[in-house]
């Protein structure tokens, strides 16, 4: 994987003026290459500097986001094995903040498409769903573009501080209230006697 990938990055590097245009739409690609996003970022800030890698970074998540949207509707297995992932990791009745999903897309383990179903549900309409993808996308890609030659020289216990102060920020901005309808209660209870 690794070959391949300094292959596709000197291949954009002596691409010129079609550069960010590659970049923007491995961004897009990179998904189905099982590339992190983190490293696609990193590899912005190498190939652009931080000002363009950023900006590219984030034209190419935003685009990225705004095919999740209208393609997800059309994929209801893909949806609903996200749905169930979601449940498992962060309950049924939890609706994740905007600041929480930011946090977590700072984590470098985290599924890139499981946030974009909880940004989903937060917020389910077009513009407001865009919104929230710039919003959580703008930590993740200012940080691992400008930072991105320093976090690989952090040692393991640098980088278990910063997971946890991540965590740690996840639970402080999560929403303190659950709202459960009367007949998802009363179902629940109904099946478990």
């Amino acid at each position: 994987m690794n070959e391949q990938l300094l292959i596709m990055l000197a291949f954009m590097e002596g691409s010129g003026l079609l550069a960010p245009f590659l970049f923007i739409a491995f961004h897009i690609v990179r998904q189905f290459l099982f590339v992190p996003v983190i490293l696609v970022c990193m590899i912005g800030g190498m190939l652009f500097g931080s000002f363009f890698g950023m900006i590219y970074s984030m034209i190419g998540l935003l685009l990225l986001s705004a095919l999740f949207y209208f393609s997800i509707g059309k994929m209801p297995g893909t949806h609903a094995k996200l749905m169930n992932v979601k449940y498992k990791w962060f309950g049924r009745y939890n609706k994740m903040t905007i600041g929480q999903i930011a946090v977590l897309r700072l984590i470098p383990f985290f599924h890139y498409h499981l946030l974009n179903i909880c940004l989903l549900e937060r917020k389910p309409d077009f513009h407001g769903f865009m919104k929230g993808a710039f919003i959580t996308n703008v930590p993740l890609v200012f940080f691992y573009t400008v930072f991105g030659e320093f976090i690989t020289h952090f040692s393991p216990g640098m980088a278990v501080m910063i997971i946890s102060a991540l965590a740690l920020l996840f639970y402080l901005l999560r929403e303190k209230i659950v709202t459960v309808t009367w007949k998802e209660f009363f179902a629940k209870e109904s099946a478990q006697s």
